[in-house]
């Protein structure tokens, strides 16, 4: 682990954290001394190896298994968090498998639980994590958004509405929550290294980095927004995509 834990101490949430940003969100979080609980909804063998990683290292780290759009399970989350570290000081919202298609070809049930996943499971953490986080002196919300939202891109209508539901919902909790010393920031990924196939909307435009970028360093933006020295930030939504936004606007 690294020698510098600025977060120590610090008791964390990382909603789907056995995927490759969640993963090394996780990761990064321990490795500042942050003290981790890992979610997925079904995966006990993925969560179970994060939290091998983390310990290995010299960490803190539980599995907690639940259904985030359920909000008994959510709670279920936090009250395991609490029992085992005594804390809650970060949640880290980064639920939502990517979806695509043609509106006309989207039915209700999909467009409910795609929002579901994305969106309303934010909702269902934040609110229950924030009698916790409110009550250490400095809580920490990040919402894990994408920067694909923000351009506009077709067949990606449910991707695109809850990504942008939850850069809104950063800005409006960022004011509601100030006077609790709780930030609240959105980070928006854009082509990160993974496993799959490649979004066609980020193969449209050349990254001016001429790279992907790692997981790590993603999950690098996300620990500083959880450090000390970001405390005076706040409702933001940072774009972590090698200078592909902006260079398409």
């Amino acid at each position: 682990m690294s020698a510098k834990k600025e977060l120590q101490g610090m008791a964390a949430i990382v909603t789907g954290s056995t995927g490759n940003i969640g993963r090394s969100i996780a990761l990064a979080l321990a490795d500042a001394g942050v003290s981790v609980t890992i979610n997925a909804r079904t995966s006990a063998d993925k969560a179970k190896e994060v939290v091998e990683l983390i310990r290995k290292s010299g960490g803190q780290a539980i599995a907690c298994l639940g259904d985030v759009t359920s909000e008994e399970q959510v709670q279920n989350i936090i009250d395991t968090t609490i029992r085992e570290f005594g804390r809650l000081d970060i949640l880290i919202n980064n639920v939502g498998p990517p979806s695509s298609g043609p509106v006309t070809e989207i039915s209700y049930d999909e467009w409910r639980h795609y929002m579901a996943t994305k969106l309303d499971s934010a909702f269902l953490c934040i609110k229950a994590a924030i009698p916790h986080l409110s009550k250490n002196g400095c809580g920490v919300i990040i919402n894990i958004g994408a920067s694909s939202a923000h351009t506009g891109n077709p067949n990606r209508a449910v991707d695109v509405a809850a990504k942008m539901g939850l850069a809104g919902l950063t800005g409006a909790l960022a004011v509601e929550l100030a006077d609790k010393n709780i930030t609240v920031n959105c980070v928006a990924p854009g082509r990160i290294m993974r496993e799959g196939s490649i979004s066609p909307h980020f193969q449209s435009k050349p990254i001016p980095m001429g790279r992907e970028g790692t997981p790590e360093e993603f999950a690098g933006t996300v620990r500083f927004l959880c450090g000390p020295h970001s405390r005076y930030t706040t409702g933001q939504t940072l774009h972590v995509n090698g200078g592909w936004y902006i260079s398409i606007n």
